[in-house]
């Protein structure tokens, strides 16, 4: 009798309560301003079910197909055409917030092509580097091939522009890497060559300046460039230990931009306090941990280097948005993986997800 293949439930239904935090917080986040805007206080939060559903969807369905499907690497180059396609594509379509990120309509209704260059690129490392892992080869040949489909993705990225999504790509991919046996000479030889190109990219654009700039200390200009973080981190400040209550937070109110997407998680603080915000994080630390598990027990080098992607990438997301979002880092448009409102956000990492439990459950059946 074949035996049974068994998911990680405690990856599953942390997922499945961030999904419920994520409905009731940006109902509660974009409630007003929907209201105002379309004349429903319901308009955010049905089109984020809608996503959800789907999201869902995919999970499931990608809980069932076994993970060693996605090492053709003929078969990724195509999907990774495919997506550099629609990553000049964007260029062509309406701008939305001065950038050039979505295909389709926005506002809820477009999609993101950059949600899914990062998954792609995933892939792709994971299978460059599998067979040199397992045959103990040279690292360097797959690093050359990775790295060139990598920076050509995180160009365009850029380009949109859209520097935070280009940087994550980079760092989950480097996280691989390391993963995959990169020397630490060659790990401290790219943390110093790396930041200086990246740097130079940022001065470019006036815009990003004068983000560092309002980082470094918003109060220089609390009614422009600094207004998001002074606000983010009232909303914070405010909730003390319990918080204001569900539905009961001031920030939300035309005050604090983006409520329910990139700062949702100023929400939940300030509505539910310090408690809430630890179990938001807390939720966080247990996909990492429990995304590393499975990367150990997967039954191959892939499994094992598509895991640590998968799981790098959501907690590297979540760490840059919290990090916005107290203060640490400068604004960078990184929603808050499985509770920000946003469709492509939602769908790419349910997806994500999704491998990363079929990945486990291929685990279970070797032990």
């Amino acid at each position: 009798m074949a035996r049974k293949l068994k998911s990680d439930a405690v990856l599953f239904t942390t997922t499945l309560l961030l999904l419920v935090i994520s409905m009731a917080w940006v109902y509660s986040a974009s409630v007003v301003t929907a209201n105002e805007k379309f004349h429903d206080p319901a308009y955010v939060v049905i089109r984020q079910g809608i996503w959800v559903a789907i999201g869902l969807g995919l999970l499931f369905g990608l809980m069932r197909l076994d993970y060693r499907f996605y090492r053709n690497r003929t078969a990724l180059l195509w999907v990774a055409g495919a997506t550099a396609v629609a990553l000049v594509a964007v260029f062509f379509c309406r701008p939305i917030n001065n950038a050039h990120r979505w295909l389709g309509a926005g506002g809820g209704l477009g999609i993101q092509p950059s949600e899914f260059a990062k998954l792609v690129a995933i892939f792709f490392v994971a299978t460059v580097l599998e067979r040199r892992v397992e045959e103990h080869e040279p690292l360097d040949p797959g690093l050359i091939q990775a790295g060139i489909l990598l920076v050509g993705l995180a160009a365009l990225i850029m380009f949109e522009p859209d520097y935070g999504s280009a940087i994550v790509l980079l760092a989950a991919a480097a996280v691989m890497m390391f993963v995959a046996g990169l020397s630490y000479r060659r790990v401290i030889t790219a943390l110093v060559i790396l930041p200086w190109p990246l740097v130079a990219i940022m001065l470019l654009e006036r815009y990003r300046v004068q983000r560092w700039l309002a980082f470094l200390n918003p109060y220089d200009d609390p009614l422009g460039k600094g207004f998001q973080t002074i606000q983010s981190l009232i909303a914070v400040g405010t909730g003390g230990v319990w918080g204001k209550g569900f539905m009961a937070g001031v920030q939300k109110m035309f005050y604090l931009p983006e409520a329910h997407t990139d700062y949702i998680f100023a929400v939940i603080a300030e509505e539910r306090g310090l408690v809430g915000a630890v179990v938001v994080v807390l939720c966080f630390v247990v996909i990492i941990w429990r995304g590393l598990r499975v990367a150990r027990r997967a039954p191959d080098a892939f499994g094992a280097l598509l895991a640590v992607g998968i799981t790098a990438l959501i907690g590297l997301q979540a760490m840059v948005n919290l990090g916005v979002v107290i203060g640490l880092l400068p604004s960078k448009g990184i929603p808050l993986p499985f509770v920000s409102a946003g469709g492509s956000s939602m769908l790419a990492s349910l997806a994500a997800m999704g491998v990363l439990l079929n990945i486990s459950q291929q685990a279970s059946a070797t032990e």
